[in-house]
């Protein structure tokens, strides 16, 4: 049977009856995991075929494990990963890069292990003076050519360990002086300061499987936040910067956009994105958005194909003690 074009969570560490018979009829194309649902590796395998199960297929299995202070699975089970922005220490380009490459290759490894393999990383926001600082460290850079290449290294790294990376937050949401999880976010620079800087990482990767849009309004390109806003979808996103992969809303959930849930999925849908995301895991809300979306057909199921035929299935070698010994000791000497 067809999915249909949204990505639900769950609220435990296994799936309720209620959950499952809802996924087994509503049939999201992928799922979500936040700390809530990981507490061992054992577990989180189980509840990753648990998913997979009610829906009948591989579905991808997304979370979001950046480093620092998001990370979904950290110690005692897994390790604890550095902050993008803590690799800006290490003054050497090159090897700065190479120790980006690195740690994503080791997160693709321990998520892979557990049957995720979509990572929604690279960040590639791009921060400035006075912004609101649930991006900061999260950023690889101020520096948007830097945020590219390290980007991009993160990326790699990614897909040589059979994983996809998820670009964020589409078009930019370095400017942005509120926490959209809270508030909707006003940026009011020029459409030259936005194509000059915050546009910049996300032209540069445009050939990645798939893309995450930031809750944010542009005034110089709409009055209506990027999710929602065919403008920014059609002609920024997939127009200026050449996007043809696949695009998923941020987390519907969010107090940036206002209405009730099936209003919001089916604006972000109307506007061109291809999948909803809802990471709650209320059962209520996602009825709603499921209720609000269409079946995955078309050009979304065109571009979903493609992306998971990214997937790497035989994951490069990696020798992971040598790895880690590596990162920590370059970012020990950089202090």
């Amino acid at each position: 049977m067809t999915s249909r074009a949204f990505i639900a969570g769950c609220l435990g560490t296994s799936l309720t009856p209620d959950e499952r018979a809802f996924f087994r009829d509503a049939r999201p194309w992928g799922f979500i995991l936040f700390k809530r649902n990981t507490s061992d590796p054992e577990q989180v395998a189980a509840l990753t075929a648990q998913m997979r199960d009610c829906v009948g297929w591989h579905a991808p299995i997304l979370i979001d494990q950046e480093g620092g202070r998001v990370q979904r699975m950290g110690p005692p089970h897994w390790p604890a990963y550095p902050a993008a922005r803590r690799f800006l220490a290490v003054n050497d380009p090159v090897e700065r890069r190479e120790l980006v490459r690195l740690s994503a290759r080791l997160m693709a490894h321990d998520l892979k292990a557990v049957g995720i393999d979509v990572d929604c990383v690279p960040v590639l926001d791009v921060p400035v003076a006075g912004s609101h600082d649930v991006i900061g460290d999260r950023a690889y850079a101020h520096d948007p050519d830097e945020v590219a290449r390290l980007g991009r290294a993160a990326a790699e790294g990614l897909l040589a360990g059979g994983v996809l990376p998820v670009i964020k937050h589409m078009p930019g949401h370095g400017r942005a002086r509120a926490d959209s999880h809270h508030d909707l976010p006003v940026v009011d620079a020029s459409l030259a300061e936005l194509r000059a800087q915050d546009f910049r990482p996300f032209r540069h990767l445009a050939d990645m499987p798939l893309a995450m849009t930031a809750h944010v309004v542009f005034t110089a390109l709409d009055e209506r936040p990027a999710t929602i806003s065919r403008k920014v979808v059609q002609e920024i996103m997939r127009g200026e910067l050449g996007f043809d992969g696949l695009i998923m809303t941020d987390d519907i959930s969010m107090k940036a956009l206002s209405g009730s849930f099936a209003q919001k999925s089916r604006a972000a849908i109307r506007a061109g994105v291809d999948l909803v995301l809802h990471c709650h895991g209320i059962m209520e809300e996602m009825v709603a958005v499921a209720g609000a979306v269409p079946a995955m057909t078309g050009a979304r199921a065109r571009r979903a194909t493609m992306a998971l035929a990214r997937i790497r299935h035989v994951p490069e070698p990696l020798d992971r003690e040598d790895a880690r010994a590596r990162i920590a000791a370059a970012l020990a000497l950089a202090g």
